[in-house]
Protein backbone atom coordinates (compact mmCIF):
# COMPACT_ATOMS: atom_id res chain seq x y z
CA UNK A 1 0.00 0.00 0.00
CA UNK A 2 1.51 3.07 -1.09
CA UNK A 3 0.95 5.66 1.84
CA UNK A 4 1.27 8.69 0.40
CA UNK A 5 -1.54 7.76 -1.69
CA UNK A 6 -3.50 6.73 1.06
CA UNK A 7 -2.87 10.24 2.51
CA UNK A 8 -4.02 11.62 -0.76
CA UNK A 9 -7.24 9.73 -0.39
CA UNK A 10 -7.77 10.44 3.52
CA UNK A 11 -6.82 14.44 2.69
CA UNK A 12 -9.45 14.61 0.05
CA UNK A 13 -12.37 12.97 1.59
CA UNK A 14 -11.42 15.28 4.89
CA UNK A 15 -11.22 18.36 2.60
CA UNK A 16 -14.68 17.87 1.58
CA UNK A 17 -15.85 17.20 5.18
CA UNK A 18 -14.32 20.72 6.23
CA UNK A 19 -15.34 22.79 2.95
CA UNK A 20 -18.89 21.20 4.36
CA UNK A 21 -17.97 22.41 7.85
CA UNK A 22 -17.14 25.54 6.54
CA UNK A 23 -20.36 25.78 4.85
CA UNK A 24 -22.26 24.68 8.15
CA UNK A 25 -20.57 27.49 10.14
CA UNK A 26 -21.05 29.90 7.43
CA UNK A 27 -24.80 29.27 8.12
CA UNK A 28 -24.71 29.04 11.95
CA UNK A 29 -23.16 31.97 12.28
CA UNK A 30 -25.11 33.86 9.57
CA UNK A 31 -28.69 32.55 11.15
CA UNK A 32 -27.32 32.40 14.76
CA UNK A 33 -24.72 34.97 14.91
CA UNK A 34 -21.98 35.19 17.56
CA UNK A 35 -24.50 35.36 21.07
CA UNK A 36 -26.01 33.81 24.36
CA UNK A 37 -28.10 30.90 21.59
CA UNK A 38 -24.56 30.04 19.99
CA UNK A 39 -22.47 30.42 23.14
CA UNK A 40 -25.35 28.07 24.74
CA UNK A 41 -24.77 25.41 21.75
CA UNK A 42 -21.36 25.39 21.45
CA UNK A 43 -21.00 24.74 25.37
CA UNK A 44 -23.63 21.70 24.69
CA UNK A 45 -21.86 20.25 21.87
CA UNK A 46 -18.31 20.78 23.14
CA UNK A 47 -18.89 18.57 26.13
CA UNK A 48 -19.80 15.28 24.32
CA UNK A 49 -17.50 16.46 21.37
CA UNK A 50 -14.71 16.42 24.09
CA UNK A 51 -15.65 13.02 25.25
CA UNK A 52 -15.76 11.87 21.88
CA UNK A 53 -11.96 13.14 21.12
CA UNK A 54 -10.88 12.18 24.50
CA UNK A 55 -12.45 8.89 25.13
CA UNK A 56 -13.04 7.78 21.49
CA UNK A 57 -11.10 8.93 19.00
CA UNK A 58 -8.08 9.54 21.65
CA UNK A 59 -8.05 7.06 24.52
CA UNK A 60 -9.73 4.20 23.08
CA UNK A 61 -8.38 4.56 19.53
CA UNK A 62 -5.01 4.88 20.93
CA UNK A 63 -5.20 1.85 23.36
CA UNK A 64 -7.41 -0.78 20.74
CA UNK A 65 -5.48 -0.46 17.34
CA UNK A 66 -2.49 -1.39 18.61
CA UNK A 67 -3.37 -4.43 19.99
CA UNK A 68 -6.17 -5.15 17.21
CA UNK A 69 -3.81 -4.74 15.21
CA UNK A 70 -1.42 -7.61 17.23
CA UNK A 71 -3.86 -9.59 16.56
CA UNK A 72 -4.78 -9.44 13.43
CA UNK A 73 -1.10 -10.12 12.71
CA UNK A 74 -0.41 -12.54 14.74
CA UNK A 75 -3.75 -14.42 15.47
CA UNK A 76 -6.89 -16.30 13.37
CA UNK A 77 -9.44 -14.44 12.50
CA UNK A 78 -11.96 -16.26 14.63
CA UNK A 79 -9.39 -14.96 18.10
CA UNK A 80 -9.46 -11.62 16.08
CA UNK A 81 -13.26 -11.22 15.88
CA UNK A 82 -13.61 -12.42 19.39
CA UNK A 83 -11.54 -9.56 20.64
CA UNK A 84 -13.60 -6.96 18.88
CA UNK A 85 -17.05 -8.34 20.16
CA UNK A 86 -15.59 -8.52 23.87
CA UNK A 87 -14.29 -5.12 23.36
CA UNK A 88 -17.35 -3.51 21.31
CA UNK A 89 -19.89 -4.71 23.99
CA UNK A 90 -17.52 -3.84 26.85
CA UNK A 91 -17.16 -0.30 25.44
CA UNK A 92 -20.90 -0.22 24.37
CA UNK A 93 -22.08 -0.93 28.53
CA UNK A 94 -19.57 1.98 29.63
CA UNK A 95 -20.91 4.75 26.81
CA UNK A 96 -24.58 3.90 27.79
CA UNK A 97 -23.25 4.57 31.26
CA UNK A 98 -21.61 7.92 30.12
CA UNK A 99 -24.99 9.31 27.80
CA UNK A 100 -26.75 8.58 30.94
CA UNK A 101 -24.91 10.59 33.32
CA UNK A 102 -24.61 13.13 30.71
CA UNK A 103 -28.81 13.39 30.46
CA UNK A 104 -29.21 12.96 34.20
CA UNK A 105 -25.85 15.52 35.34
CA UNK A 106 -26.85 18.05 32.96
CA UNK A 107 -26.98 21.16 34.91
CA UNK A 108 -24.27 20.01 37.23
CA UNK A 109 -21.87 19.97 34.39
CA UNK A 110 -23.12 23.00 32.79
CA UNK A 111 -21.77 24.32 35.55
CA UNK A 112 -18.71 22.68 35.95
CA UNK A 113 -17.95 23.55 32.18
CA UNK A 114 -19.63 27.31 32.11
CA UNK A 115 -19.91 28.30 35.86
CA UNK A 116 -20.01 31.99 34.11
CA UNK A 117 -23.18 30.73 32.72
CA UNK A 118 -25.05 31.26 35.88
CA UNK A 119 -25.24 34.83 36.16
CA UNK A 120 -27.64 34.08 33.36
CA UNK A 121 -30.31 31.95 34.28
CA UNK A 122 -31.98 31.32 30.47
CA UNK A 123 -28.56 31.28 29.15
CA UNK A 124 -27.94 28.43 31.99
CA UNK A 125 -31.67 26.79 31.48
CA UNK A 126 -31.05 26.49 27.13
CA UNK A 127 -27.28 25.19 27.51
CA UNK A 128 -28.77 22.36 29.89
CA UNK A 129 -31.39 21.38 27.70
CA UNK A 130 -28.80 21.59 24.26
CA UNK A 131 -26.78 19.01 26.35
CA UNK A 132 -29.07 16.81 27.04
CA UNK A 133 -29.88 16.39 23.64
CA UNK A 134 -26.68 16.27 22.07
CA UNK A 135 -25.40 13.61 25.16
CA UNK A 136 -26.08 10.28 22.92
CA UNK A 137 -23.78 11.55 20.03
CA UNK A 138 -20.99 10.43 22.34
CA UNK A 139 -22.80 6.47 22.61
CA UNK A 140 -23.07 6.64 18.81
CA UNK A 141 -19.98 8.49 17.13
CA UNK A 142 -17.69 6.74 19.93
CA UNK A 143 -18.88 2.84 18.25
CA UNK A 144 -18.06 5.08 14.97
CA UNK A 145 -14.44 5.14 16.36
CA UNK A 146 -14.41 1.66 17.36
CA UNK A 147 -15.66 0.91 13.24
CA UNK A 148 -12.84 3.15 12.44
CA UNK A 149 -10.30 1.61 13.82
CA UNK A 150 -11.14 -1.74 12.71
CA UNK A 151 -11.58 -0.42 8.91
CA UNK A 152 -8.15 1.29 9.18
CA UNK A 153 -6.48 -1.64 10.00
CA UNK A 154 -7.78 -3.48 6.94
CA UNK A 155 -6.58 -0.06 5.31
CA UNK A 156 -10.26 0.23 4.26
CA UNK A 157 -9.24 4.10 5.45
CA UNK A 158 -11.63 5.99 3.07
CA UNK A 159 -14.83 4.54 4.72
CA UNK A 160 -13.66 6.44 8.32
CA UNK A 161 -12.63 9.46 6.48
CA UNK A 162 -16.49 10.23 4.58
CA UNK A 163 -18.43 9.81 7.85
CA UNK A 164 -17.82 13.00 9.18
CA UNK A 165 -19.08 14.26 5.91
CA UNK A 166 -22.74 12.75 7.00
CA UNK A 167 -22.62 15.18 10.30
CA UNK A 168 -22.32 18.15 8.25
CA UNK A 169 -24.89 17.21 6.36
CA UNK A 170 -26.94 17.00 9.21
CA UNK A 171 -25.93 19.93 10.49
CA UNK A 172 -26.52 21.91 7.13
CA UNK A 173 -30.27 20.63 7.03
CA UNK A 174 -30.73 21.32 10.34
CA UNK A 175 -29.95 24.96 9.84
CA UNK A 176 -31.60 25.23 6.77
CA UNK A 177 -35.07 23.18 6.90
CA UNK A 178 -35.29 22.50 11.45
CA UNK A 179 -34.58 25.49 12.76
CA UNK A 180 -38.01 27.37 11.90
CA UNK A 181 -39.83 24.77 13.69
CA UNK A 182 -37.87 24.36 16.27
CA UNK A 183 -38.47 26.86 19.29
CA UNK A 184 -35.76 28.37 20.44
CA UNK A 185 -34.17 27.41 16.31
CA UNK A 186 -30.90 26.50 18.11
CA UNK A 187 -32.45 23.55 19.30
CA UNK A 188 -32.56 22.26 15.88
CA UNK A 189 -28.64 22.01 15.89
CA UNK A 190 -28.75 19.99 18.88
CA UNK A 191 -31.09 17.58 17.11
CA UNK A 192 -28.39 17.79 14.10
CA UNK A 193 -26.05 16.27 16.14
CA UNK A 194 -28.04 13.71 17.58
CA UNK A 195 -29.19 12.23 14.17
CA UNK A 196 -25.80 12.60 12.75
CA UNK A 197 -24.16 10.12 15.46
CA UNK A 198 -27.36 7.10 14.42
CA UNK A 199 -25.92 7.97 10.63
CA UNK A 200 -22.61 8.31 10.56
CA UNK A 201 -22.67 4.52 12.87
CA UNK A 202 -25.26 2.49 9.87
CA UNK A 203 -23.37 4.01 7.31
CA UNK A 204 -19.86 1.73 8.50
CA UNK A 205 -21.76 -1.53 9.16
CA UNK A 206 -22.09 -2.67 5.88
CA UNK A 207 -18.57 -2.07 5.30
CA UNK A 208 -17.85 -4.07 9.25
CA UNK A 209 -19.32 -6.96 7.61
CA UNK A 210 -18.27 -7.33 4.07
CA UNK A 211 -14.82 -8.06 5.64
CA UNK A 212 -16.47 -10.36 8.63
CA UNK A 213 -15.40 -7.65 11.58
CA UNK A 214 -19.38 -6.92 12.44
CA UNK A 215 -19.34 -6.77 16.22
CA UNK A 216 -21.80 -9.11 17.98
CA UNK A 217 -22.79 -8.77 21.60
CA UNK A 218 -20.52 -11.23 23.44
CA UNK A 219 -20.24 -9.98 27.13
CA UNK A 220 -16.60 -11.56 28.56
CA UNK A 221 -14.02 -10.38 31.63
CA UNK A 222 -11.52 -12.56 30.87
CA UNK A 223 -10.76 -11.87 27.92
CA UNK A 224 -6.88 -10.93 28.38
CA UNK A 225 -6.99 -8.43 25.26
CA UNK A 226 -10.33 -6.89 26.08
CA UNK A 227 -8.58 -6.34 29.62
CA UNK A 228 -5.16 -4.97 27.86
CA UNK A 229 -7.06 -2.55 26.01
CA UNK A 230 -8.76 -1.40 28.80
CA UNK A 231 -5.92 -0.80 31.11
CA UNK A 232 -4.41 1.00 28.00
CA UNK A 233 -7.57 3.23 27.97
CA UNK A 234 -7.18 5.00 31.04
CA UNK A 235 -3.70 6.82 30.76
CA UNK A 236 -4.06 6.98 26.99
CA UNK A 237 -6.35 10.27 27.47
CA UNK A 238 -4.06 12.59 28.10
CA UNK A 239 -1.63 11.20 25.63
CA UNK A 240 -2.91 12.92 22.28
CA UNK A 241 -5.86 14.39 23.91
CA UNK A 242 -4.29 17.15 25.82
CA UNK A 243 -5.03 19.56 23.69
CA UNK A 244 -8.85 19.24 24.33
CA UNK A 245 -8.77 19.21 27.90
CA UNK A 246 -7.41 22.24 27.65
CA UNK A 247 -10.03 23.71 25.30
CA UNK A 248 -12.66 22.88 27.44
CA UNK A 249 -10.62 24.34 30.49
CA UNK A 250 -10.40 27.49 27.96
CA UNK A 251 -14.65 27.24 27.92
CA UNK A 252 -14.45 27.95 31.61
CA UNK A 253 -12.33 30.80 31.67
CA UNK A 254 -14.43 32.45 28.38
CA UNK A 255 -17.41 31.88 29.89
CA UNK A 256 -16.42 34.54 32.70
CA UNK A 257 -15.33 37.12 28.81
CA UNK A 258 -17.53 38.95 27.34
CA UNK A 259 -20.60 37.65 25.64
CA UNK A 260 -19.13 36.20 22.41
CA UNK A 261 -16.02 35.16 23.59
CA UNK A 262 -17.25 30.82 23.54
CA UNK A 263 -18.40 31.53 19.41
CA UNK A 264 -14.53 33.72 18.82
CA UNK A 265 -12.92 31.04 19.77
CA UNK A 266 -15.22 28.11 18.58
CA UNK A 267 -15.11 29.87 14.90
CA UNK A 268 -11.38 30.38 15.30
CA UNK A 269 -10.71 26.66 16.21
CA UNK A 270 -13.21 25.55 13.15
CA UNK A 271 -10.59 27.60 10.95
CA UNK A 272 -7.94 25.87 13.18
CA UNK A 273 -9.30 21.84 12.41
CA UNK A 274 -9.30 22.69 8.49
CA UNK A 275 -5.22 22.17 7.99
CA UNK A 276 -5.09 19.92 11.57
CA UNK A 277 -7.75 17.56 9.52
CA UNK A 278 -6.58 17.15 6.42
CA UNK A 279 -2.57 17.11 7.41
CA UNK A 280 -2.63 15.56 11.22
CA UNK A 281 -6.07 13.54 11.40
CA UNK A 282 -4.78 11.61 7.67
CA UNK A 283 -1.02 10.93 8.94
CA UNK A 284 -1.95 10.06 12.17
CA UNK A 285 -4.38 7.76 11.03
CA UNK A 286 -2.20 6.19 8.26
CA UNK A 287 0.97 5.86 10.79
CA UNK A 288 -0.89 4.32 13.96
CA UNK A 289 -1.80 0.99 12.06
CA UNK A 290 1.70 1.40 10.19
CA UNK A 291 3.74 1.35 13.34
CA UNK A 292 2.00 -1.12 15.10
CA UNK A 293 3.01 -3.56 12.02
CA UNK A 294 6.54 -2.57 12.20
CA UNK A 295 6.71 -3.21 15.87
CA UNK A 296 5.02 -6.29 15.80
CA UNK A 297 7.51 -7.28 13.33
CA UNK A 298 10.09 -5.84 15.23
CA UNK A 299 11.32 -3.70 12.26
CA UNK A 300 12.59 -0.84 14.14
CA UNK A 301 14.79 0.35 11.09
CA UNK A 302 11.08 0.91 9.28
CA UNK A 303 9.66 2.77 12.57
CA UNK A 304 12.10 4.73 12.66
CA UNK A 305 11.79 5.75 8.75
CA UNK A 306 8.01 6.10 8.94
CA UNK A 307 8.27 8.75 11.56
CA UNK A 308 10.38 10.40 9.78
CA UNK A 309 8.60 10.72 6.49
CA UNK A 310 5.38 11.62 8.86
CA UNK A 311 7.67 14.41 9.72
CA UNK A 312 8.85 15.54 7.16
CA UNK A 313 5.46 15.93 5.35
CA UNK A 314 3.93 17.61 8.30
CA UNK A 315 6.80 20.67 8.32
CA UNK A 316 6.79 21.03 4.64
CA UNK A 317 2.96 21.05 4.62
CA UNK A 318 1.87 23.19 8.27
CA UNK A 319 4.64 25.96 8.29
CA UNK A 320 3.33 27.59 5.30
CA UNK A 321 -0.59 26.82 6.64
CA UNK A 322 0.65 28.31 10.16
CA UNK A 323 1.65 31.29 8.15
CA UNK A 324 -1.32 31.81 6.47
CA UNK A 325 -3.78 31.71 8.99
CA UNK A 326 -1.92 33.92 10.83
CA UNK A 327 -1.73 36.39 7.53
CA UNK A 328 -4.72 36.49 6.35
CA UNK A 329 -6.94 35.97 9.08
CA UNK A 330 -9.21 38.71 8.66
CA UNK A 331 -9.70 37.92 5.12
CA UNK A 332 -10.73 34.03 5.78
CA UNK A 333 -12.95 35.33 8.35
CA UNK A 334 -14.75 38.25 6.90
CA UNK A 335 -15.22 36.06 3.71
CA UNK A 336 -16.50 32.69 5.28
CA UNK A 337 -18.59 34.77 8.14
CA UNK A 338 -18.58 38.36 8.19
CA UNK A 339 -22.80 37.87 7.16
CA UNK A 340 -26.11 38.23 8.89
CA UNK A 341 -25.57 38.44 12.31
CA UNK A 342 -21.81 37.94 12.19
CA UNK A 343 -20.59 41.62 11.96
CA UNK A 344 -16.81 43.12 11.64
CA UNK A 345 -15.96 43.24 15.30
CA UNK A 346 -16.68 40.09 15.53
CA UNK A 347 -14.18 39.25 12.80
CA UNK A 348 -11.50 41.24 14.27
CA UNK A 349 -12.36 39.35 17.69
CA UNK A 350 -12.33 36.13 15.81
CA UNK A 351 -9.20 36.63 14.01
CA UNK A 352 -7.25 37.34 17.33
CA UNK A 353 -8.05 34.12 18.43
CA UNK A 354 -7.06 32.82 15.30
CA UNK A 355 -3.83 34.22 15.12
CA UNK A 356 -3.30 32.85 18.61
CA UNK A 357 -4.12 29.20 17.69
CA UNK A 358 -2.07 29.43 14.31
CA UNK A 359 1.18 30.25 15.98
CA UNK A 360 0.70 26.52 17.87
CA UNK A 361 -0.58 24.76 14.57
CA UNK A 362 2.76 23.37 14.54
CA UNK A 363 2.59 21.82 17.25
CA UNK A 364 -0.65 20.40 17.19
CA UNK A 365 -0.25 18.49 14.55
CA UNK A 366 3.28 17.37 15.16
CA UNK A 367 1.41 15.87 18.36
CA UNK A 368 -0.35 13.59 16.49
CA UNK A 369 2.38 12.34 14.40
CA UNK A 370 4.97 11.94 17.47
CA UNK A 371 2.74 10.70 19.93
CA UNK A 372 1.69 7.27 17.42
CA UNK A 373 5.60 6.67 18.09
CA UNK A 374 4.83 5.67 21.55
CA UNK A 375 1.25 4.11 21.51
CA UNK A 376 2.49 2.13 18.36
CA UNK A 377 4.75 0.49 21.25
CA UNK A 378 2.03 0.47 23.73
CA UNK A 379 4.09 2.78 25.72
CA UNK A 380 1.13 4.35 27.64
CA UNK A 381 2.88 6.47 30.49
CA UNK A 382 5.42 8.31 28.70
CA UNK A 383 2.97 10.65 26.78
CA UNK A 384 1.21 10.42 29.88
CA UNK A 385 3.73 12.23 32.09
CA UNK A 386 4.42 14.56 29.16
CA UNK A 387 0.18 15.47 28.54
CA UNK A 388 -0.17 15.94 32.44
CA UNK A 389 3.43 18.72 32.16
CA UNK A 390 1.78 20.25 29.37
CA UNK A 391 -1.70 20.44 30.56
CA UNK A 392 0.15 22.63 34.21
CA UNK A 393 1.81 24.52 31.80
CA UNK A 394 -1.24 26.06 29.32
CA UNK A 395 -3.34 26.41 32.13
CA UNK A 396 -0.32 28.80 33.84
CA UNK A 397 0.04 30.40 30.24
CA UNK A 398 -3.45 31.20 30.94
CA UNK A 399 -3.66 33.01 33.94
CA UNK A 400 -0.94 34.76 32.32
CA UNK A 401 -2.17 35.85 28.60
CA UNK A 402 -6.14 35.60 29.67
CA UNK A 403 -5.96 39.58 31.77
CA UNK A 404 -3.58 40.66 29.00
CA UNK A 405 -5.29 39.75 25.66
CA UNK A 406 -8.80 38.05 27.13
CA UNK A 407 -9.83 35.33 24.81
CA UNK A 408 -6.74 35.08 22.19
CA UNK A 409 -4.72 34.40 25.35
CA UNK A 410 -6.19 31.31 25.64
CA UNK A 411 -5.86 30.54 22.19
CA UNK A 412 -2.39 31.67 22.21
CA UNK A 413 -1.87 29.34 25.57
CA UNK A 414 -3.29 26.05 23.46
CA UNK A 415 -1.02 26.62 20.91
CA UNK A 416 1.99 27.19 23.13
CA UNK A 417 0.97 24.33 24.98
CA UNK A 418 0.71 22.12 21.83
CA UNK A 419 4.43 22.80 20.69
CA UNK A 420 6.05 22.34 24.24
CA UNK A 421 3.93 18.81 24.04
CA UNK A 422 5.05 18.05 20.68
CA UNK A 423 9.01 19.08 21.47
CA UNK A 424 9.33 17.07 24.86
CA UNK A 425 7.74 14.28 22.78
CA UNK A 426 10.53 14.26 20.13
CA UNK A 427 12.70 14.43 22.94
CA UNK A 428 11.92 11.00 24.53
CA UNK A 429 11.83 9.56 20.82
CA UNK A 430 15.44 10.60 20.04
CA UNK A 431 16.68 9.77 23.86
CA UNK A 432 15.16 6.12 23.42
CA UNK A 433 16.67 5.90 20.16
CA UNK A 434 12.77 5.12 18.66
CA UNK A 435 13.22 7.59 16.09
CA UNK A 436 16.88 8.44 14.40
CA UNK A 437 16.35 11.19 11.74
CA UNK A 438 17.15 10.20 8.36
CA UNK A 439 20.07 12.00 6.82
CA UNK A 440 19.18 16.07 4.72
CA UNK A 441 17.26 17.40 7.55
CA UNK A 442 19.02 20.56 7.36
CA UNK A 443 19.41 20.90 4.18
CA UNK A 444 15.55 20.05 3.62
CA UNK A 445 14.71 23.00 6.37
CA UNK A 446 16.40 25.34 4.66
CA UNK A 447 14.79 24.87 1.28
CA UNK A 448 11.51 25.00 3.21
CA UNK A 449 11.95 28.24 5.02
CA UNK A 450 12.97 29.98 1.79
CA UNK A 451 9.81 28.79 0.33
CA UNK A 452 7.96 29.98 3.28
CA UNK A 453 9.98 33.65 2.90
CA UNK A 454 8.55 33.24 -0.88
CA UNK A 455 4.99 32.91 0.64
CA UNK A 456 5.18 35.28 3.14
CA UNK A 457 6.06 38.03 1.11
CA UNK A 458 2.98 37.34 -2.01
CA UNK A 459 0.46 37.00 0.78
CA UNK A 460 1.66 40.52 2.15
CA UNK A 461 1.54 42.40 -1.07
CA UNK A 462 -1.74 40.28 -2.35
CA UNK A 463 -3.83 40.95 0.82
CA UNK A 464 -4.32 44.51 1.11
CA UNK A 465 -5.73 46.27 3.96
CA UNK A 466 -7.88 44.34 6.51
CA UNK A 467 -10.54 47.24 5.85
CA UNK A 468 -11.03 46.56 2.62
CA UNK A 469 -12.10 43.23 3.74
CA UNK A 470 -14.47 43.99 5.88
CA UNK A 471 -16.06 46.67 3.83
CA UNK A 472 -16.13 45.01 0.68
CA UNK A 473 -18.99 42.54 -0.71
CA UNK A 474 -19.59 39.28 -0.19
CA UNK A 475 -18.60 38.21 -3.71
CA UNK A 476 -15.93 39.93 -4.05
CA UNK A 477 -14.33 38.71 -0.81
CA UNK A 478 -14.50 35.42 -2.31
CA UNK A 479 -12.88 36.15 -5.72
CA UNK A 480 -9.92 38.31 -3.95
CA UNK A 481 -9.76 35.20 -1.53
CA UNK A 482 -9.57 32.23 -3.79
CA UNK A 483 -7.22 34.12 -5.83
CA UNK A 484 -4.61 34.92 -2.83
CA UNK A 485 -4.66 31.24 -1.79
CA UNK A 486 -3.99 30.21 -5.04
CA UNK A 487 -1.68 32.33 -5.46
CA UNK A 488 -0.22 31.70 -2.20
CA UNK A 489 -0.06 27.80 -2.99
CA UNK A 490 1.08 28.53 -6.84
CA UNK A 491 4.46 30.72 -4.79
CA UNK A 492 4.98 27.97 -2.57
CA UNK A 493 5.49 25.24 -4.48
CA UNK A 494 7.02 27.08 -7.73
CA UNK A 495 9.74 27.50 -5.22
CA UNK A 496 10.02 24.14 -3.48
CA UNK A 497 9.91 22.82 -7.28
CA UNK A 498 12.78 24.65 -8.12
CA UNK A 499 14.55 23.85 -5.01
CA UNK A 500 14.08 20.23 -6.23
CA UNK A 501 11.76 19.09 -4.27
CA UNK A 502 9.32 16.38 -6.34
CA UNK A 503 5.89 14.49 -5.02
CA UNK A 504 7.85 11.21 -5.74
CA UNK A 505 10.40 12.03 -2.81
CA UNK A 506 7.63 11.66 -0.50
CA UNK A 507 6.22 8.49 -2.21
CA UNK A 508 6.62 5.78 0.89
CA UNK A 509 5.20 2.02 1.05
CA UNK A 510 3.76 0.41 3.89
CA UNK A 511 5.42 -3.48 5.40
CA UNK A 512 2.88 -6.12 4.20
Amino acid sequence: MNLLKALATISSLTLVSRILAFVRDVLIARIFGAGVATDAFFVAFKLPNLLRRLFAEGAFSQAFVPIFGEYKNRCGHDETKLLVDHVTTMLAIILFVVTLIGIIAAPILVYISAPGFLKDAAKFDLTVQLLRLTSPYIFFISLVSVAAGILNTYNKFWVPAFAPVLLNVCFIGGALWLAPYCDPPIMALAWAVFIAGIVQLAFQIPFLKKIGMLPTIRFSLKDEGMRRVLRQMGPAVFGVSIAQISLIINTIFASFLVAGSVSWLYYADRLMEFPSGILGVALGTILLPSLSKCYSSNNTVEYSKLLDWGLRLTIMLTLPAALALGMIAVPLLATFFQHGAFAAHDVLMTSRALIGYSIGLIGMILVKILAPGFYARQDIRTPVKIGIVTLLATQAMNALFIGWIQHAGLALSIGLGACLNSAILFHYLRKHDIYRPEPGWALFFAKISVAVAALAVALWFGMGTEQSWLTSSGWWRILRLAALVAGGVVVYFAVLAALGFRPKDFSKRAIS
